[in-house]
């Protein structure tokens, strides 16, 4: 019995290490828009993984960075204009940014090599956790990528790698919260619940609304058509298939990815609806019942807040703020997914 209750206790003591580090990274993905929406993302245009934890110290370090942003393709077609003061401005959203990922990197090591060596971690489960930190690692290398992106002639990242670098994130976040889960609760039995595809599916939408959204915003496609529900005078504006071939309109064509993810959000929308009132006469688990009225709550925050964005042509608070409820509701349908797993 003293054996199960020390398991017990050091399973939770690892899902909560698990769980501040799913916090982090939550923290990152909001960080992360607000150094897009501010015009941050590019004002390092170097990447120096290990020496780059301290920020300029002096006038003369300020230049020298000033200098090499002076090189880059923003500086040359967008901000001209700039000096050095007013590039400490957009400098330090993006250094937090890097800051912070790196901060996560060393929160996630010294504890996994402390639970290790006490054994909080069974040898047998030990490939799990070096998976998200190789993991972790290259998305470290997966966003300078996407940095580079805007460092050649255009002053834009790639919304193929942006999106790329959202999804990855979400990955690391999806596969640490479902490790703690799991710790926290034990399957219960061997069969899954009969809800369980069905919130499979509703999950799978979910994501794909939001990697929608980093089309959305890797094209900045959220500046334009700032109507609702109509995208001007039109349901379908003209031009949404305007490139050759046809699969590019989906991913590179502002006015078709802007459509996508209006009836994308609004299909999410309507599934959560019908999901919660099925699901509140079905015979769920007891820990799932909370999380469905707050699946409902956050999804609709979440459209409100995404008309409200577009209606106000992004303002940098709301679009940060709509990235932070995407990530939300992906979280609260993911833990609904997981509480039906295995009963």
């Amino acid at each position: 019995m003293n054996e199960l209750k020390t398991s017990s206790s050091q399973n939770r003591t690892v899902a909560i290490w698990l769980l501040i580090c799913c916090g982090l990274v939550f923290a990152m993905v909001v960080l992360g828009g607000f150094t897009r929406l501010t015009g941050s993302g590019l004002s390092m245009v170097d990447w120096r993984p290990l020496m780059g934890w301290l920020p300029p110290g002096t006038d003369a370090e300020w230049q020298r960075v000033f200098d090499l942003y002076q090189q880059s393709p923003e500086f040359l077609k967008v901000n001209t204009h700039m000096d050095v003061e007013a590039f400490k401005g957009i400098f330090w959203l993006e250094f937090l940014h890097r800051l912070l990922g790196r901060t996560i990197g060393i929160v996630f090591f010294l504890p996994f090599v402390f639970f290790f060596a006490k054994r909080y971690i069974r040898p047998s489960e030990w490939p799990k956790y070096l998976l998200m930190f190789v993991l972790g690692g290259l998305q470290g290398v997966l966003g300078w990528y996407m940095v580079k992106s805007g460092l050649v002639d255009i002053p834009h990242v790639s919304q193929y790698r942006l999106t790329a670098h959202l999804v990855a994130a979400f990955i690391i976040y999806a596969y640490m919260f479902w490790v703690a889960m799991s710790l926290l609760f034990p399957a219960s039995g061997d069969t899954k619940h009969r809800w369980y595809r069905k919130s499979l599916a509703l999950t799978v939408l979910t994501s794909v609304t939001i990697i929608s959204g980093g089309f959305v915003a890797g094209l900045k496609a959220g500046k334009i058509y700032n109507t609702f529900p109509m995208m001007g005078d039109y349901w379908v504006p003209p031009g949404a298939m305007a490139l050759e071939p046809f699969w590019r309109n989906f991913f590179d064509n502002m006015t078709t990815v802007q459509l996508d993810h209006r009836v994308l959000a609004i299909s999410t929308l309507v599934a959560v609806v019908i999901f919660w009132i099925k699901a509140r006469k079905a015979d769920l688990p007891a820990r799932s019942r909370p999380a469905l009225n707050a699946l409902l709550h956050t999804a609709v925050l979440q459209v409100i807040l995404g008309i409200t964005t577009l209606l106000m042509s992004v303002p940098v608070i709301l679009g940060a703020a709509h990235q932070a409820v995407a990530m939300l509701l992906f979280t609260v349908s993911f833990y609904i997914l997981h509480s039906l797993r295995r009963v």
